[in-house]
Formats: C-alpha cells, sequence, structure tokens
C-alpha cells in the first residue's frame, strides 16, 4: 500500500474568466497542505498558480516550485516557497515536478497545462509510470477533453491494453481523497520516482 507524500498541480499563469477556478486553487492548496501532503508546481508567482502556492503556504504546508530561468519574469517567480529550484529549460522543469511527485492533478489552465497533463497520461499509458493522475473538472471545464478522450476510445485511436488511466474530480472536496485511495491501491515502489524516471529520460 502507497502513502501519498506529494502532488503536483498543473494550473494556469492566468485566473480564467470564472471565479470557480481561483476558489479551487485556494481550496486545493489548503487542502493538499492539511492533508500533510507537499505541493509542487510550476514557480510562479501569478494566476493559479500563484494562488495555489499562497494557500497552501499560509495553511503551513510545504511546497516546491520549478521554473525555468527564462519564465522568471513572465511568471514572476515565487520566492517565498519552501524550495525552489531554476531549471535550464522547460524539459528539465517537467523531469524534475515528474520526479518529486507521486501523483499528479491538473486545474483549469491553458496550452502548457494541457500539454502536461496529456504527457503524464501518455507516460503512464505506457506503462512508464503508475502515479495517479486526476483531472480537476471545476465547472465543466475539461469536459471538451474527457469527451475527445471517450471519441478516441470509440475510434478505436486509444486501443484496448492501451487505457489512458484518469481520475476525474467534479470538485475540490472529491481530489485529495481520490489519490489517497488511489494510491493506496499501488505499492509504495509505484510511487518512488527513481524507479521510474530512468525510463522517462531516455523516452
Amino acid at each position: 500500500m502507497a502513502k501519498l507524500r506529494s502532488v503536483c498541480v498543473y494550473c494556469g499563469s492566468g485566473r480564467g474568466l470564472d471565479p470557480a477556478f481561483a476558489e479551487a486553487a485556494e481550496q486545493l492548496g489548503r487542502d493538499l497542505a492539511q492533508a500533510g501532503l507537499r505541493l509542487v508546481y510550476g514557480g510562479g508567482a501569478v494566476g493559479l498558480m500563484g494562488i495555489l502556492a499562497r494557500s497552501a503556504l499560509d495553511s503551513g504546508g510545504e511546497v516546491t516550485g520549478i521554473i525555468p530561468h527564462f519564465l522568471q519574469r513572465r511568471e514572476q517567480l515565487f520566492e517565498d516557497v519552501t524550495e525552489l529550484v531554476v531549471t535550464d529549460d522547460m524539459h528539465q522543469r517537467k523531469m524534475l515536478m515528474f520526479e518529486r511527485a507521486d501523483a499528479f492533478v491538473a486545474l483549469p489552465g491553458g496550452v502548457g497545462t494541457l500539454e502536461e497533463l496529456v504527457e503524464q497520461m501518455t507516460w503512464a499509458q505506457l506503462g512508464r509510470h503508475a502515479k495517479p493522475v486526476l483531472i480537476a473538472n471545476i465547472n465543466r471545464y475539461w469536459d471538451p477533453l474527457i469527451a475527445l478522450l471517450e471519441r478516441m476510445r470509440t475510434e478505436t485511436f486509444i486501443r484496448p491494453g492501451l487505457h489512458v488511466s484518469c481520475l476525474v474530480a467534479e470538485t475540490c472536496d472529491e481530489i485529495v481523497p481520490m489519490l489517497e485511495a488511489a494510491a493506496a491501491k499501488r505499492p509504495q515502489t509505484a510511487l518512488d520516482a527513481t524507479a521510474e524516471a530512468e525510463p522517462i529520460r531516455r523516452m
């Protein structure tokens, strides 16, 4: 039985128009801290990223921010986090976020958030990791993606044996319990970054 220690959250560097997105980021930061889970995120101080990180810190949680040097100004580097890592490029950023996390959550966001989410889904589909991946479908934001994944299955582009395993939470209240339940079904080695990182580095 695996126990979660950290959760990587992908989300927008903007707030979006729906106030529910910012509320979800604030609640998730608080919920992670109260559950004793370290937040791993993109290191910015703006948008949903900043709200998420501040909430976790204000609630007594630990936060690891990982940001490439060329985004320090654009995403306003958040220097008050528990651990700050500045990387050479985006690939290194994503690799370190993977290595430091036991599970992944996608809040609403843009193309970057989508790319990060889909990459984790692809790695899991190819058997490169067994860490839980969860879509936080706040106010049905991710409905078009969920429908697209179902269309891919229907058209057999997602074939039997290559199932895309992804949790979907409709509210923030569900996120931590769903991640903990999913982790409990896995051996601790499934969440061990050192066991999984090297095959992914070679991809």
